[in-house]
């Protein structure tokens, strides 16, 4: 009787653990064919995406900043917040809305810039400058000369480009207490842009010379710590370009990698070696950016048939140049980009996708959509009378 029951039992546990197998086969074979579906088919992953993920929103369906109607306000996304500049009043509201944080600002035709918490702020052709943590002013600065362009790196080192002196150009440099570390003085050629390194140690500067019958750029490789006691021999490198090639950007990305964009394509400079991570020719490459972490994005459009045409966004991870491809099927007016998210404008939406090159949000619109503004999580959809806010 004993030995009956025993059995009885045991085959009750294995018909239990035979059914749990089973089970558990059949969700992780559901998972596969589904993880699958998602991936390889466009109308699944479409259909999950809105209906499961819940990654389509719409206007009027978000958190709103109201605007004074004619009034001129200047809006900025950096972090998790949307800055509203108006009327020396710099407002800062959080993701659902709500203001959090006022501070005076004198500035009325601004310049912005942001990296990681720090936001830069200065008077385009001006001369005050101010560094912002978060939802303070860490300090102000007044600037000899005219603010051409304003740089903050991930850690609250600025620079900034001054303009209209002796010197074609000069760049100045603070640390995050806004201490002047240096300036350097650029005689004979421009300066189009600047990145302080993620380590603090090192200052690119784009030049151009556009005196002689061709064109002539080159990126300067500046240590900042030489640069403190003897700014005019802390040069560490200087590469030249090809004639008649144009530099429009520098930015430095992860482990000290330069990343270079030209009107023709992009480079990266590393090891004291520039390589070629996207090249421009025989493409209709319409839209170009460097403002990303650890990669670069670019659309081409190309023909889909007599009067269309699709937008591929190429996203080109710069540690292993690998490439991944978004497409949509339109002509794509204008795109943004932040930390990790490519925002593409194509009229009455806008569709959020990450450097993976998977869709994160998608926003529709009502009408016409004019000018937006990304940050690392939030976006903000910029109308004449509001500011709807897409948290990413």
């Amino acid at each position: 009787m004993k030995d009956y029951w025993q059995e009885t039992t045991e085959s009750k546990i294995n018909k239990k653990k035979i059914i749990i197998s089973i089970v558990i086969s059949i969700l992780v074979i559901g998972i596969i064919v589904i993880a699958s579906l998602y991936i390889t088919n466009k109308n699944v992953r479409e259909w999950i995406d809105t209906n499961i993920f819940r990654k389509q929103v719409t206007q009027n369906n978000v958190s709103i900043i109201e605007l004074d109607e004619g009034q001129t306000s200047n809006i900025y996304a950096f972090n998790k917040y949307i800055g509203i500049l108006n009327k020396n009043k710099l407002n800062i509201y959080g993701n659902t809305g709500n203001k959090e944080a006022e501070m005076d600002i004198q500035i009325t035709n601004p310049i912005f810039n942001a990296s990681n918490r720090f936001l830069a702020i200065a008077e385009s052709k001006g001369q005050k400058v101010y560094l912002i943590e978060d939802k303070q002013v860490l300090w102000e600065n007044t600037i000899e000369g005219n603010i051409s362009q304003v740089h903050v790196n991930e850690n609250g080192y600025v620079a900034v480009i001054i303009s209209d002196t002796s010197y074609k150009s000069i760049i100045e440099i603070f640390d995050p207490k806004g201490n002047e570390l240096f300036k350097r003085f650029l005689s004979t050629t421009m300066a189009v842009d600047v990145s302080i390194s993620n380590d603090n140690k090192y200052l690119a500067i784009a030049e151009v010379n556009p005196s002689g019958t061709v064109i002539q750029s080159n990126i300067r490789i500046i240590s900042i710590e030489k640069a403190k006691t003897d700014p005019a021999n802390s040069e560490e490198k200087n590469y030249t370009s090809e004639a008649n090639r144009l530099i429009t950007n520098v930015n430095y990305q992860n482990k000290n990698k330069l990343v270079c964009m030209y009107t023709d394509g992009i480079t990266m400079i590393e090891n004291d070696e520039e390589t070629t991570l996207f090249d421009n020719k025989n493409k209709k490459i319409t839209l170009e950016s460097i403002e990303l972490n650890n990669n670069v994005a670019t659309v081409e459009e190309k023909s889909s048939g007599i009067f269309s045409a699709d937008s591929v966004i190429n996203i080109v991870n710069i540690e292993n140049k690998s490439t991944k491809e978004y497409t949509v099927n339109s002509v794509i007016k204008e795109f943004y980009t932040k930390g990790d998210i490519i925002a593409l404008n194509l009229g009455t939406e806008i569709e959020f996708i990450n450097t993976g090159g998977w869709l994160v949000k998608r926003y529709i619109a009502n009408q016409e959509i004019t000018n937006i503004t990304v940050g690392n999580n939030i976006a903000g959809i910029i109308y004449r009378d509001k500011v709807e806010i897409v948290n990413l």
